[in-house]
């Protein structure tokens, strides 16, 4: 579920190597092969087999597919959760942990994957994690903490072994910023706000038209930046581990 390379793109602002992707959307794909060509591509994760990077990977990410747990799909037979046919890819997420065996494991979704199915589905992410060795912490996280033009609400999930204790209070997933300085950004000067939160001079506004947008590769791009993590984000995640990582650890309790 690598999209665009989210994730990546802050793997690499890290000074850190990305081995592989895997992405089954041709526009996504294609990124991906352009920007890091030397990694390994994978395409269809249902059919991939990851037991060849076994105990080589320190960091697994993944923003599984959310179409089944976003509100979006709240009518029509949509939230089917982890038992439709997307969201449900997430268990294909963990035989890729079962065959690689990583030390870390970043994930994303939407907000609203706390909340499905009663709660019942994220319980089973939890038990699915546990089951595998692996203890997880959570919080969402807002695109806006960073100074974004968007709320863009998303939960990121870090799960680690049994094996690794951190203190009380410590955390993989900092607070980026506790209160957001309310912004109003304006699209052409317009006098309609449309989002609340802070300012990236490098993001420009999308123009809206009244026939919607007609190039398809334009639509690929929205479609891509949409389904995107916005990787400063994660980078403070990979800032967390790699802190964690190098501070001198308790000896192993011998038996």
């Amino acid at each position: 579920f690598s999209g665009i390379g989210g994730f990546d793109l802050a793997a690499e602002w890290m000074g850190w190597e990305n081995v592989f992707h895997c992405e089954i959307n041709r526009y996504g794909a294609s990124i991906l092969k352009s920007k890091w060509p030397n990694s390994i591509q994978y395409n269809d994760i249902t059919k991939a087999d990851f037991t060849i990077h076994r105990g080589a990977i320190d960091v697994l990410t993944g923003g599984f597919p959310c179409q089944d747990a976003s509100n979006a799909m709240s009518t029509g037979g949509g939230q089917q959760g982890l038992d439709g046919a997307r969201t449900g890819l997430f268990f294909e997420m963990c035989r890729a942990i079962r065959e690689i065996r990583p030390k870390f494991v970043v994930a994303e979704n939407v907000a609203n994957i706390l909340s499905v199915n009663g709660g019942k589905d994220f319980g089973r992410i939890l038990t699915e994690l546990s089951s595998m060795g692996y203890n997880a912490e959570w919080r969402i996280c807002y695109a806006s903490e960073q100074g974004a033009p968007h709320k863009r609400g998303r939960l990121y999930l870090v799960a680690y072994p049994d094996s690794i204790r951190i203190k009380q209070g410590e955390t993989f997933i900092p607070h980026v910023q506790q209160k957001v300085t309310p912004f109003e950004w304006r699209a052409f000067g317009a006098n309609v706000p449309i989002v609340r939160g802070g300012s990236w001079n490098s993001e420009p506004p999308i123009p809206c038209v009244v026939d919607g947008v007609s190039n398809k590769l334009v639509r690929e791009q929205i479609k891509a930046f949409g389904n995107s993590v916005v990787p400063e984000i994660p980078l403070l995640i990979y800032k967390a581990i790699e802190q964690f990582e190098s501070l001198p650890q308790p000896p192993k309790a011998s038996k």
